[in-house]
């Protein structure tokens, strides 16, 4: 089989086979299936019913395996023609990577791991829910300001949990005795909750213990959380923007010559050569003068053929 029919051949399977991954119905039965799937990972945890219907919840889950697998197998076809554009589509390889380990020997054996594996089908419903999948794409282009956060936030639970233990460490040991106490007690007062406790045990100690405190919550309640508002925002906006504007598109590909395309360029070459012995002709038997002024003519209508 000739190169060109086989790409011939490739372009007409991946045709084929987008038409069907396209379509409404298909996105419709996968999320179907993504949601039995999630239906009986919540059934197996009542042991009760997994005793009474083992085998039956097993040939479900073998079921919704081979769906996924048929799934998988039209996405990679309906790229057959460009099997690189499949790659590099984020979606489609957590989609490959969660079917094959599927079927990896070592993986099956663990129960936990496939367990796992199959709370990970359900994060696949992103695919088919835009709004979630921005949601999804803005935690991801988060992290780094998120990390940036954690590390700020670190700092600040270290310095103050130093300094409750200087000032608070002997009266109060259950809260400030160690380090460790320490910025237990500072973290759960990040979200405000016992802090009008901690306040009031702190003025019997020193009325210094105000300025701690209210310090405390303006920088870790209110600024740090409002910059980590402010940063998964600006994640979600710019997700928004992507999901709308779409991928990049990539220059069309410039296909080397077929034989149809060389064949065409040497009909061309042949009527031009055509061309110039006619002119040449036209030349010899000619008079001069009528040369002279048709020639250019005849050039000009050439050059525009």
């Amino acid at each position: 089989m000739s190169e060109h029919r086989v790409r011939r051949v490739r372009t007409a399977l991946a045709l084929r086979c987008r038409a069907v991954t396209e379509a409404r119905w298909f996105a419709l039965t996968v999320f179907a299936l993504i949601l039995v799937n999630a239906v009986l990972l919540g059934i197996e945890t009542y042991p009760g019913v997994v005793a009474d219907w083992h085998h039956w919840l097993r040939l479900a889950e073998h079921a919704c395996l081979v769906a996924f697998t048929v799934e998988i197998v039209l996405r990679l076809a309906a790229h057959a023609d460009r099997p690189r554009n499949f790659f590099e589509d984020p979606w489609n390889l957590f989609d490959l990577v969660v079917v094959l380990c599927a079927f990896l020997p070592f993986l099956r054996e663990n129960s936990t791991i496939l367990r796992l594996l199959r709370l990970a089908r359900v994060l696949r419903t992103a695919r088919f829910l835009p709004q979630l999948r921005v949601v999804l794409v803005a935690v991801a282009r988060s992290l780094p300001g998120t990390l940036s956060f954690l590390l700020v936030g670190a700092l600040l639970l270290y310095l103050y949990a130093m300094v409750g233990w200087v000032f608070f460490g002997r009266h109060d040991p259950e809260h400030y005795g160690s380090l460790g106490r320490a910025v237990l007690t500072l973290f759960l007062l990040m979200t405000l909750d016992g802090i009008g406790d901690a306040v009031h045990a702190g003025l019997d100690i020193s009325r210094w213990s105000l300025l701690y405190y209210a310090s405390y919550v303006l920088l870790a309640s209110f600024v740090l959380v409002n910059v980590l508002i402010g940063v998964v925002i600006t994640s979600l906006d710019e997700a928004r923007d992507m999901d709308r504007v779409g991928p990049p598109v990539r220059p069309p590909r410039i296909d080397p010559p077929t034989g149809d395309h060389l064949s065409l360029r040497r009909r061309i070459d042949e009527t031009r050569r055509a061309l110039d012995e006619l002119e040449q002709e036209l030349g010899r038997s000619a008079p001069h003068s009528s040369a002279t002024t048709d020639r250019p003519a005849f050039m000009g209508a050439r050059r525009q053929v």
